[in-house]
């Protein structure tokens, strides 16, 4: 298989710390993708200083790249790419706000309340993939009765897989993650990532 007709994964990280459990995940999931011979790129969202403030701007050029370069750059990598990964810890019951922002402006060009209400239009995120990586502190309990859970599903997962006509969503959660996990733990979940990248590759091979 050549590098043009390798399936494509984008994977979108947003945590402060290089060396934070998600940078792990993220570079984990890249080196299973390219071991299943596809491809991932990685945007590290706070490397790259990305910029998340929505302008005007952005809200004025609907189906258009923008007039911003970076964003038009971010939205021709997603065209390339059949699977979309965002890894992201929870923070207050949702993603960070840099996510958020990334969302907004990125995505955020092709939305249109008629399209989402009808899952119509072309939008650069129409039939591909969405997979989500996501840590928080306190058990995944905790989170479901806190309502913080199903709130984040919904807004992340189910409301981009439709706003934006998606084919799919998936989500990998890692619970009480705190500073200084053991090996072991730490190795069990990685070891959930690869398979999820197995998965994700199957998926994207014959979508």
């Amino acid at each position: 298989m050549n590098s043009e007709a390798k399936p494509h994964h984008i994977v979108i990280l947003c945590h402060p710390a290089p060396d934070s459990f998600n940078a792990a995940v993220a570079a984990h999931y890249c080196a299973a993708i390219a071991a299943c011979g596809q491809t991932a790129e990685l945007r590290d969202l706070y490397r790259m200083r990305f910029d998340p403030v929505l302008r005007v701007q952005d809200t004025q050029n609907k189906n258009q790249s923008g007039t911003s370069p970076i964003i038009a750059r971010e939205r021709a990598l997603i065209a390339k790419a059949k699977v979309i990964v965002l890894v992201y810890p929870i923070w207050l019951g949702s993603a960070p706000a840099m996510l958020k922002g990334y969302i907004e402006r990125v995505f955020g060009p092709d939305f249109a309340l008629r399209a989402c209400a009808g899952r119509t239009g072309e939008q650069v995120l129409a039939g591909k993939h969405l997979l989500s990586f996501t840590s928080s502190g306190n058990s995944r309990n905790w989170l479901d009765e806190q309502g913080q859970w199903e709130s984040l599903i919904q807004v992340f997962d189910r409301y981009l897989q439709y706003a934006f006509a998606m084919a799919s969503t998936d989500h990998v959660h890692f619970s009480s993650v705190v500073e200084g996990l053991s090996e072991r733990f730490f190795a069990q979940n990685i070891e959930d990532v690869r398979t999820a990248a197995q998965h994700a590759a199957t998926v994207a091979l014959h979508a």
